[in-house]
Protein backbone atom coordinates (compact mmCIF):
# COMPACT_ATOMS: atom_id res chain seq x y z
CA UNK A 1 0.00 0.00 0.00
CA UNK A 2 3.21 2.26 0.96
CA UNK A 3 5.13 1.39 -2.15
CA UNK A 4 1.47 2.34 -4.10
CA UNK A 5 0.96 5.58 -2.91
CA UNK A 6 5.18 6.54 -3.42
CA UNK A 7 5.25 5.02 -6.38
CA UNK A 8 1.94 4.21 -8.29
CA UNK A 9 2.11 0.71 -10.42
CA UNK A 10 0.76 2.81 -13.42
CA UNK A 11 3.65 4.85 -13.59
CA UNK A 12 5.85 1.78 -14.65
CA UNK A 13 8.74 -0.49 -13.44
CA UNK A 14 11.60 1.60 -14.71
CA UNK A 15 9.88 5.26 -13.11
CA UNK A 16 10.44 2.73 -9.86
CA UNK A 17 14.14 2.39 -10.55
CA UNK A 18 14.45 6.49 -11.79
CA UNK A 19 13.04 6.96 -8.34
CA UNK A 20 14.96 4.86 -6.29
CA UNK A 21 18.15 5.95 -7.55
CA UNK A 22 17.42 9.78 -7.66
CA UNK A 23 16.61 8.93 -3.91
CA UNK A 24 19.92 7.52 -3.34
CA UNK A 25 21.77 10.52 -4.87
CA UNK A 26 19.79 12.56 -3.26
CA UNK A 27 20.99 10.75 0.09
CA UNK A 28 24.56 11.82 -1.02
CA UNK A 29 24.62 15.19 -2.18
CA UNK A 30 22.16 15.86 1.71
CA UNK A 31 24.84 14.83 3.31
CA UNK A 32 26.91 16.77 1.50
CA UNK A 33 24.82 19.96 1.83
CA UNK A 34 25.80 20.48 5.60
CA UNK A 35 29.03 18.81 5.41
CA UNK A 36 30.47 20.79 2.96
CA UNK A 37 29.84 24.48 3.97
CA UNK A 38 31.15 23.48 7.27
CA UNK A 39 34.20 22.05 5.99
CA UNK A 40 34.70 25.46 4.28
CA UNK A 41 33.82 27.33 7.58
CA UNK A 42 36.35 25.16 9.10
CA UNK A 43 38.84 26.60 6.96
CA UNK A 44 38.37 29.95 6.25
CA UNK A 45 36.51 32.64 8.10
CA UNK A 46 35.89 35.21 4.82
CA UNK A 47 32.19 35.15 3.93
CA UNK A 48 33.35 35.43 0.00
CA UNK A 49 35.23 32.67 -0.10
CA UNK A 50 32.45 30.63 2.18
CA UNK A 51 30.38 31.42 -0.50
CA UNK A 52 32.42 30.77 -2.96
CA UNK A 53 32.55 27.34 -2.09
CA UNK A 54 29.02 26.88 -3.26
CA UNK A 55 29.31 29.15 -6.28
CA UNK A 56 32.26 26.51 -7.80
CA UNK A 57 30.03 24.53 -7.96
CA UNK A 58 27.14 26.15 -9.93
CA UNK A 59 29.78 27.98 -12.47
CA UNK A 60 29.74 25.13 -14.27
CA UNK A 61 26.47 25.28 -15.76
CA UNK A 62 27.61 28.55 -16.92
CA UNK A 63 30.45 27.17 -18.58
CA UNK A 64 28.92 23.77 -20.02
CA UNK A 65 24.98 23.79 -19.68
CA UNK A 66 24.20 24.22 -23.12
CA UNK A 67 26.71 21.27 -24.25
CA UNK A 68 25.72 18.79 -21.84
CA UNK A 69 21.82 19.66 -22.62
CA UNK A 70 22.98 19.28 -26.72
CA UNK A 71 24.65 16.20 -25.83
CA UNK A 72 21.52 14.58 -23.50
CA UNK A 73 19.85 15.08 -26.91
CA UNK A 74 22.09 13.03 -28.48
CA UNK A 75 22.89 10.07 -26.68
CA UNK A 76 21.78 7.45 -24.81
CA UNK A 77 20.54 9.50 -21.54
CA UNK A 78 20.80 6.71 -19.11
CA UNK A 79 23.99 5.99 -19.74
CA UNK A 80 25.29 9.52 -19.84
CA UNK A 81 24.11 9.69 -16.24
CA UNK A 82 25.89 6.73 -15.21
CA UNK A 83 28.87 8.20 -16.48
CA UNK A 84 28.79 11.11 -15.22
CA UNK A 85 27.82 10.32 -11.62
CA UNK A 86 30.54 7.95 -11.49
CA UNK A 87 32.68 10.43 -11.86
CA UNK A 88 31.19 12.22 -9.30
CA UNK A 89 32.02 9.51 -7.32
CA UNK A 90 35.63 9.59 -7.90
CA UNK A 91 35.91 13.36 -7.40
CA UNK A 92 34.57 13.06 -4.09
CA UNK A 93 36.90 10.08 -3.45
CA UNK A 94 39.81 12.23 -3.90
CA UNK A 95 39.06 14.44 -1.44
CA UNK A 96 38.15 12.19 1.25
CA UNK A 97 41.98 10.94 0.81
CA UNK A 98 43.26 14.59 1.18
CA UNK A 99 40.71 14.94 4.12
CA UNK A 100 42.36 11.76 5.63
CA UNK A 101 45.93 12.96 5.11
CA UNK A 102 44.95 16.01 7.18
CA UNK A 103 46.38 18.38 4.00
CA UNK A 104 43.43 19.52 3.07
CA UNK A 105 42.95 23.45 1.92
CA UNK A 106 40.34 25.96 1.32
CA UNK A 107 41.49 25.99 -2.21
CA UNK A 108 41.71 22.46 -2.76
CA UNK A 109 38.04 22.55 -1.31
CA UNK A 110 36.87 25.03 -4.01
CA UNK A 111 38.40 23.30 -7.25
CA UNK A 112 36.79 19.99 -6.08
CA UNK A 113 33.34 21.49 -5.72
CA UNK A 114 34.16 22.96 -9.48
CA UNK A 115 35.32 19.46 -11.00
CA UNK A 116 32.10 17.80 -9.06
CA UNK A 117 29.88 20.44 -10.57
CA UNK A 118 31.08 20.06 -14.04
CA UNK A 119 30.33 16.31 -13.98
CA UNK A 120 26.67 17.09 -12.12
CA UNK A 121 25.98 19.06 -15.15
CA UNK A 122 26.23 16.72 -17.44
CA UNK A 123 24.07 14.06 -14.93
CA UNK A 124 21.25 16.41 -14.55
CA UNK A 125 20.93 17.71 -18.10
CA UNK A 126 20.18 13.85 -18.93
CA UNK A 127 18.43 12.86 -15.89
CA UNK A 128 16.16 15.56 -16.39
CA UNK A 129 14.91 14.03 -19.74
CA UNK A 130 14.44 10.42 -18.23
CA UNK A 131 10.96 11.06 -16.59
CA UNK A 132 9.37 12.24 -20.11
CA UNK A 133 10.45 9.34 -21.31
CA UNK A 134 8.77 6.93 -19.00
CA UNK A 135 5.64 7.94 -18.02
CA UNK A 136 2.83 9.73 -19.85
CA UNK A 137 2.34 13.92 -19.69
CA UNK A 138 -1.22 12.91 -17.65
CA UNK A 139 1.31 11.43 -14.82
CA UNK A 140 4.00 14.08 -15.19
CA UNK A 141 2.57 15.85 -12.42
CA UNK A 142 2.51 12.67 -10.08
CA UNK A 143 5.83 11.89 -10.80
CA UNK A 144 8.06 14.82 -10.44
CA UNK A 145 6.42 15.23 -7.15
CA UNK A 146 7.47 11.74 -5.90
CA UNK A 147 10.87 12.90 -7.29
CA UNK A 148 10.60 15.65 -5.58
CA UNK A 149 9.70 13.87 -2.60
CA UNK A 150 12.86 11.85 -2.78
CA UNK A 151 14.61 15.22 -2.46
CA UNK A 152 13.40 16.02 0.37
CA UNK A 153 13.59 13.13 2.47
CA UNK A 154 16.88 12.07 1.64
CA UNK A 155 18.67 15.68 0.49
CA UNK A 156 16.89 18.07 2.94
CA UNK A 157 15.53 16.08 5.53
CA UNK A 158 17.75 12.76 6.63
CA UNK A 159 21.04 14.06 4.43
CA UNK A 160 21.84 17.58 6.03
CA UNK A 161 21.94 16.12 9.97
CA UNK A 162 23.50 13.23 9.40
CA UNK A 163 26.29 15.31 7.20
CA UNK A 164 26.48 17.75 10.48
CA UNK A 165 26.83 14.48 12.73
CA UNK A 166 29.29 13.40 10.64
CA UNK A 167 31.29 15.88 10.15
CA UNK A 168 31.43 16.50 14.03
CA UNK A 169 32.92 12.77 14.08
CA UNK A 170 35.66 13.42 11.36
CA UNK A 171 35.78 15.80 8.16
CA UNK A 172 36.11 12.77 5.51
CA UNK A 173 33.34 10.50 6.83
CA UNK A 174 30.56 12.66 5.30
CA UNK A 175 32.05 12.64 2.31
CA UNK A 176 32.93 8.88 2.09
CA UNK A 177 29.44 7.89 2.82
CA UNK A 178 28.71 10.32 -0.26
CA UNK A 179 30.91 8.53 -2.76
CA UNK A 180 29.00 5.26 -1.66
CA UNK A 181 25.38 6.63 -1.92
CA UNK A 182 26.23 8.14 -5.37
CA UNK A 183 27.77 4.88 -6.21
CA UNK A 184 24.84 2.79 -5.65
CA UNK A 185 22.78 5.21 -7.19
CA UNK A 186 24.66 4.40 -10.73
CA UNK A 187 23.72 0.72 -9.96
CA UNK A 188 20.64 1.52 -9.60
CA UNK A 189 19.61 3.63 -12.81
CA UNK A 190 21.64 0.77 -14.91
CA UNK A 191 18.16 -1.27 -14.23
CA UNK A 192 16.19 1.32 -16.17
CA UNK A 193 15.42 -0.32 -19.71
CA UNK A 194 17.70 0.78 -22.63
CA UNK A 195 16.23 4.49 -23.15
CA UNK A 196 16.16 5.71 -27.22
CA UNK A 197 17.78 8.53 -28.58
CA UNK A 198 15.91 11.12 -30.23
CA UNK A 199 16.05 10.93 -34.01
CA UNK A 200 16.13 14.79 -34.04
CA UNK A 201 19.78 15.86 -33.75
CA UNK A 202 21.47 12.74 -34.15
CA UNK A 203 24.40 13.61 -37.00
CA UNK A 204 23.40 17.62 -36.18
CA UNK A 205 26.96 19.17 -35.04
CA UNK A 206 26.82 20.52 -31.60
CA UNK A 207 26.63 24.13 -32.24
CA UNK A 208 23.69 23.75 -34.59
CA UNK A 209 21.90 22.01 -32.13
CA UNK A 210 22.25 24.27 -29.42
CA UNK A 211 20.90 27.32 -31.49
CA UNK A 212 18.19 24.73 -32.55
CA UNK A 213 17.22 25.10 -28.84
CA UNK A 214 17.53 28.49 -28.34
CA UNK A 215 15.36 29.10 -31.09
CA UNK A 216 12.88 26.88 -30.00
CA UNK A 217 13.07 29.13 -26.65
CA UNK A 218 13.12 32.86 -28.43
CA UNK A 219 10.34 31.31 -29.72
CA UNK A 220 7.87 29.87 -26.95
CA UNK A 221 6.87 32.42 -24.58
CA UNK A 222 5.83 30.58 -21.80
CA UNK A 223 8.59 28.67 -21.82
CA UNK A 224 11.06 31.25 -22.08
CA UNK A 225 9.07 33.34 -19.41
CA UNK A 226 8.97 30.80 -17.10
CA UNK A 227 13.11 30.49 -17.86
CA UNK A 228 13.34 33.84 -16.97
CA UNK A 229 11.89 34.11 -13.83
CA UNK A 230 13.76 31.33 -12.44
CA UNK A 231 16.82 33.67 -12.90
CA UNK A 232 15.51 36.18 -11.50
CA UNK A 233 14.33 34.45 -8.38
CA UNK A 234 17.59 32.52 -7.74
CA UNK A 235 19.56 35.53 -7.72
CA UNK A 236 17.93 37.07 -4.80
CA UNK A 237 17.07 33.69 -3.03
CA UNK A 238 21.08 32.78 -3.33
CA UNK A 239 22.14 35.95 -2.37
CA UNK A 240 21.15 35.35 1.16
CA UNK A 241 22.28 31.54 0.92
CA UNK A 242 25.59 31.98 -0.02
CA UNK A 243 26.01 32.75 3.80
CA UNK A 244 23.65 31.12 5.41
CA UNK A 245 26.04 28.96 7.64
CA UNK A 246 27.93 32.34 8.81
CA UNK A 247 23.80 33.49 9.66
CA UNK A 248 22.72 30.03 11.10
CA UNK A 249 26.14 30.56 13.58
CA UNK A 250 27.07 34.08 14.13
CA UNK A 251 23.08 35.74 14.44
CA UNK A 252 21.17 32.97 15.51
CA UNK A 253 23.84 30.99 17.64
CA UNK A 254 23.42 27.88 16.36
CA UNK A 255 26.29 25.58 16.14
CA UNK A 256 26.82 22.75 13.52
CA UNK A 257 23.94 20.13 14.06
CA UNK A 258 21.56 23.44 14.81
CA UNK A 259 22.59 24.56 11.12
CA UNK A 260 22.07 21.38 9.68
CA UNK A 261 18.17 21.20 11.48
CA UNK A 262 17.43 24.22 9.99
CA UNK A 263 17.79 23.34 6.64
CA UNK A 264 16.18 20.23 7.71
CA UNK A 265 13.24 22.31 8.77
CA UNK A 266 12.73 23.14 4.91
CA UNK A 267 11.93 19.14 4.30
CA UNK A 268 9.04 19.03 7.10
CA UNK A 269 7.35 21.69 5.19
CA UNK A 270 8.17 20.10 1.89
CA UNK A 271 7.01 16.39 3.00
CA UNK A 272 3.30 18.17 3.55
CA UNK A 273 3.47 20.29 0.04
CA UNK A 274 4.35 17.08 -2.37
CA UNK A 275 2.50 14.47 -0.99
CA UNK A 276 -0.40 16.50 -1.06
CA UNK A 277 0.26 17.63 -4.76
CA UNK A 278 -2.25 15.58 -6.09
CA UNK A 279 -4.70 17.06 -3.75
CA UNK A 280 -3.48 20.86 -4.90
CA UNK A 281 -3.29 19.79 -8.69
CA UNK A 282 -6.85 18.98 -8.74
CA UNK A 283 -8.37 21.97 -6.59
CA UNK A 284 -6.18 25.15 -7.55
CA UNK A 285 -5.00 26.25 -10.76
CA UNK A 286 -1.61 26.04 -10.83
CA UNK A 287 -1.56 30.09 -11.85
CA UNK A 288 -2.57 30.65 -8.30
CA UNK A 289 0.01 28.19 -6.68
CA UNK A 290 2.65 30.43 -8.33
CA UNK A 291 1.39 33.16 -7.79
CA UNK A 292 1.39 32.41 -4.08
CA UNK A 293 4.57 30.16 -3.57
CA UNK A 294 6.40 33.55 -5.39
CA UNK A 295 4.27 36.18 -3.05
CA UNK A 296 5.61 33.79 0.01
CA UNK A 297 9.23 34.03 -1.60
CA UNK A 298 8.88 37.70 -0.95
CA UNK A 299 7.99 37.41 2.70
CA UNK A 300 10.40 34.98 3.36
CA UNK A 301 12.95 37.19 2.61
CA UNK A 302 11.76 40.27 5.41
CA UNK A 303 11.35 37.80 7.95
CA UNK A 304 14.85 36.46 7.90
CA UNK A 305 15.75 39.99 7.77
CA UNK A 306 13.93 41.62 10.87
CA UNK A 307 14.34 38.02 12.91
CA UNK A 308 17.30 37.52 15.54
CA UNK A 309 15.38 34.08 16.82
CA UNK A 310 16.20 30.58 16.29
CA UNK A 311 12.15 29.37 16.37
CA UNK A 312 11.05 32.61 14.12
CA UNK A 313 13.76 31.15 11.58
CA UNK A 314 12.81 27.39 12.25
CA UNK A 315 8.74 28.59 11.50
CA UNK A 316 9.87 30.72 8.61
CA UNK A 317 12.19 27.96 7.09
CA UNK A 318 9.05 24.95 7.69
CA UNK A 319 6.59 27.66 5.71
CA UNK A 320 9.52 27.88 3.05
CA UNK A 321 9.65 24.38 2.49
CA UNK A 322 5.39 24.12 1.93
CA UNK A 323 5.70 26.53 -0.60
CA UNK A 324 9.04 25.60 -2.54
CA UNK A 325 8.32 22.14 -3.61
CA UNK A 326 5.05 23.19 -4.82
CA UNK A 327 7.13 25.46 -7.13
CA UNK A 328 9.43 23.24 -8.18
CA UNK A 329 7.11 20.57 -8.96
CA UNK A 330 4.82 22.64 -11.13
CA UNK A 331 7.48 25.16 -12.71
CA UNK A 332 9.02 21.59 -13.87
CA UNK A 333 5.68 19.85 -14.87
CA UNK A 334 5.11 22.70 -17.51
CA UNK A 335 8.22 22.90 -18.99
CA UNK A 336 7.93 19.11 -19.65
CA UNK A 337 4.56 19.40 -20.68
CA UNK A 338 5.31 22.49 -22.77
CA UNK A 339 8.78 21.21 -24.48
CA UNK A 340 8.84 18.34 -27.39
CA UNK A 341 11.05 15.57 -26.50
CA UNK A 342 13.27 15.91 -28.46
CA UNK A 343 14.63 19.28 -27.25
CA UNK A 344 13.94 18.69 -23.64
CA UNK A 345 17.50 17.78 -23.17
CA UNK A 346 18.60 21.28 -24.50
CA UNK A 347 15.59 23.28 -22.85
CA UNK A 348 16.24 21.57 -19.59
CA UNK A 349 20.13 22.85 -19.90
CA UNK A 350 18.85 26.69 -21.13
CA UNK A 351 16.47 26.08 -17.40
CA UNK A 352 19.32 24.81 -15.42
CA UNK A 353 21.72 27.43 -16.53
CA UNK A 354 19.19 30.20 -15.66
CA UNK A 355 18.77 28.40 -12.14
CA UNK A 356 22.52 28.26 -11.17
CA UNK A 357 23.61 30.86 -13.14
CA UNK A 358 21.24 32.96 -11.07
CA UNK A 359 22.79 30.85 -7.72
CA UNK A 360 26.25 31.92 -8.90
CA UNK A 361 25.24 35.88 -9.22
CA UNK A 362 23.13 35.89 -6.40
CA UNK A 363 26.08 34.08 -4.03
CA UNK A 364 28.59 36.42 -5.03
CA UNK A 365 26.12 39.59 -4.49
CA UNK A 366 25.47 37.98 -0.98
CA UNK A 367 29.05 37.22 -0.11
CA UNK A 368 30.23 40.82 -0.81
CA UNK A 369 26.83 42.22 0.65
CA UNK A 370 27.59 40.45 3.89
CA UNK A 371 31.36 41.34 4.19
CA UNK A 372 30.45 45.04 3.22
CA UNK A 373 27.53 45.79 5.35
CA UNK A 374 26.46 42.78 7.50
CA UNK A 375 24.89 39.17 7.48
CA UNK A 376 21.18 40.96 7.00
CA UNK A 377 22.29 42.55 4.13
CA UNK A 378 22.01 40.07 1.74
CA UNK A 379 18.26 39.80 2.94
CA UNK A 380 16.89 42.94 2.53
CA UNK A 381 18.47 43.07 -1.28
CA UNK A 382 16.24 39.44 -1.90
CA UNK A 383 13.32 41.10 -0.57
CA UNK A 384 13.54 43.91 -2.34
CA UNK A 385 14.52 42.24 -5.47
CA UNK A 386 11.68 39.54 -5.26
CA UNK A 387 9.13 41.76 -4.36
CA UNK A 388 9.78 44.03 -7.74
CA UNK A 389 9.69 40.68 -9.86
CA UNK A 390 6.75 39.58 -8.42
CA UNK A 391 4.81 42.87 -9.17
CA UNK A 392 6.87 42.70 -13.24
CA UNK A 393 5.61 39.04 -13.63
CA UNK A 394 2.29 38.65 -12.03
CA UNK A 395 -0.04 38.76 -15.51
CA UNK A 396 2.26 37.09 -17.20
CA UNK A 397 1.78 33.61 -14.90
CA UNK A 398 -1.43 33.24 -16.46
CA UNK A 399 -0.63 32.90 -19.80
CA UNK A 400 2.19 30.31 -18.72
CA UNK A 401 0.01 28.20 -16.63
CA UNK A 402 -2.55 28.07 -19.58
CA UNK A 403 -0.32 27.11 -22.73
CA UNK A 404 -1.91 23.90 -24.09
CA UNK A 405 0.92 20.98 -23.82
CA UNK A 406 3.03 19.79 -26.95
CA UNK A 407 1.53 16.87 -28.99
CA UNK A 408 4.29 14.61 -29.55
CA UNK A 409 3.91 13.29 -33.71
Amino acid sequence: MIGEFIAPRRLGRDFRWLLASSWTSNLGDGIALAAAPLLIASLTSSPLLVAAGAMMQYLPWLLFGLLAGAVADRHDRRRLVMLANGLRAVIVLALVAVLVTGHATVWMVLATAFLYGTAEVFADSAGSTLLPMLVGPADLGIGNARMQAGYLVANQLAGPPLGAFLFALGSFWPFLLQVLCVALAVVLISRIAHTPVPDRGAGTATTHAIREGLTWLRHNAPVRTLVIIILVFNITWAAPWSVLVLYATERLGLGPVGYGALTTATAVGGMISVFAFGWLERHVSFSTLMRVCLSAEVLMHLGFALTTSPLVAFAIMFGFGLYAFVWGTISTTVRQRLVPLELQGRIASVNMVGVFGGLVIGQFIGGLLAQSFGLTAPWWFAFAGSALTLAIVWRPITAIAAAPPVREG
